[in-house]
Parts: structure tokens; sequence; C-alpha cells
């Protein structure tokens, strides 16, 4: 098994938490503790989510991959409520989509190969 600071997940994960810190360090100030903390308590949730599916047995993994969709899908709304609130800027927006889908669909990926080795052959 690999480390789970080589899996490609992991990088786009980093690389979306530095995009949420450069993002909190730009924002109106109205919004840095509230709106930019949660983006960054997100993404990092994202990374600690990948770092124990990959540690557990496929019995447990799977919890831990739907808690990473979980927060994913959280820090794409608070992502998403922040270029509503004109907090983000439209490149920065488009930068936090690619690298959400890219984390998405490797975590999607993974889950469907935990389930299929779950599944009893037929």
């Amino acid at each position: 098994m690999a480390l789970h600071t080589e899996l490609p997940i992991h990088r786009a994960g980093v690389d979306l938490l530095r995009m949420g810190f450069d993002l909190q360090k730009n924002m109106p100030r109205g919004l840095k503790h509230t709106l930019g903390e949660k983006i960054i308590a997100h993404c990092g949730d994202m990374l600690d989510c990948m770092a124990l599916a990959n540690a557990t047995q496929r019995e447990q993994r799977l919890a831990w991959l739907d808690q990473l969709l979980t927060h994913h899908r959280a820090t794409t709304t608070l992502l998403r409520v922040g270029l509503d609130a004109r907090a983000i800027p439209t490149g920065h927006w488009a930068n936090a989509v690619q690298l959400l889908n890219s984390v998405g669909a490797q975590c999607g990926g993974w889950r469907n190969a935990t389930v299929s080795k779950r599944a009893p052959a037929a």
C-alpha cells in the first residue's frame, strides 16, 4: 500500500488547502474568520479522511470515503457562497472547482473499487 502522501488525491487535496489559505488571506474581514476558516477546516478534514481511508482495512475504508465526500460537498457549497458574496474571484473559483472535481472523481473511483472488492463474486 502506498503512503497517503504519494496518492494523486492527496496532492489535489493539499493544493486545495493551499488555495483555501490564499483565499482566506484575500477575503473581506467579515468573511475571513467565518467563511474562510470553514473552508480551510473542511479541506483539512478531507486530507484527514484521505489518510485514514488509506490506512484502514477495506471494511472501514468506505466510512472514511463517505466522510471525505461529505466534506467535499461542504467545501463546494462554501466556495460557492464565497463566489456569490464576491469574496472569491472567478479565476480562483475555477481553479478550486478543477481541484474539487479531481478529488471527487478520485474518491468516487476509490469508493467504487472498495465496494466492488467487498461484493461476493457471482
